[in-house]
């Protein structure tokens, strides 16, 4: 899945995604409950492309207490098992940390890495935050200075702003409804 799968028109850069962003509906939480298909937005973001390198799949809200952050496709494809984003960011900020993962990424060696990084149980939370002066539903990292906060594009398919310590933009990201694999 790409961006444009889910947005009619990508934004060129930062401001045009927290243009969208700030002009879309609240969601509750309970309307992210289930498995959903991720995609980056590219805005010029330090983070831009990393997801995608690693063969990242999406996010899966079980309920507000149990969310997987990172979903990621099994060898053989049929199934999505939960990696531990601590294991993946580590504890230290997250932009000193995109040069190493950058140059170790790609889907082969995350799933060679899966009995290593596999969470072992639930990573984040889901709670209602205020986010540029509307509340909304927000996925709270556990271990980690990291809120994605969602907006609504349509009943299926929402807008994730990352908000992380220190970084002077948000990451942005689409997620689409999408219950074809299981979660192992």
């Amino acid at each position: 899945m790409q961006a444009h799968d889910v947005l009619p028109h990508v934004p060129a850069g930062a401001g045009d995604a927290l243009a969208l962003f700030d002009g879309l509906a609240a969601v509750e939480p309970a309307a992210l409950r289930g498995t959903w298909r991720g995609a980056e937005v590219p805005t010029g973001h330090p983070m831009d492309g990393l997801l995608a390198l690693t063969g990242w799949w999406g996010k899966r809200f079980v309920d507000a207490e149990r969310v997987d952050p990172l979903l990621f496709p099994s060898r053989d494809g049929r199934s999505l098992w939960p990696m531990s984003p601590v294991l993946a960011f580590g504890a230290a900020e997250i932009s000193d940390r995109l040069r190493p993962l950058r140059a170790l990424a790609s889907p082969g060696r995350v799933s060679i890495a899966r009995p290593g990084l596999r969470a072992r149980g639930p990573r984040a939370r889901l709670r209602t935050t205020r986010y540029r002066g509307v509340d909304s539903a927000t996925m709270v990292y556990d271990q980690l200075p990291i809120n994605d906060v969602f907006r609504r594009i349509d009943e299926d398919a929402v807008l994730g702003a990352m908000d992380m310590r220190g970084a002077q933009q948000p990451y942005f990201f689409v997620l689409r409804r999408d219950s074809s694999l299981p979660v192992s």
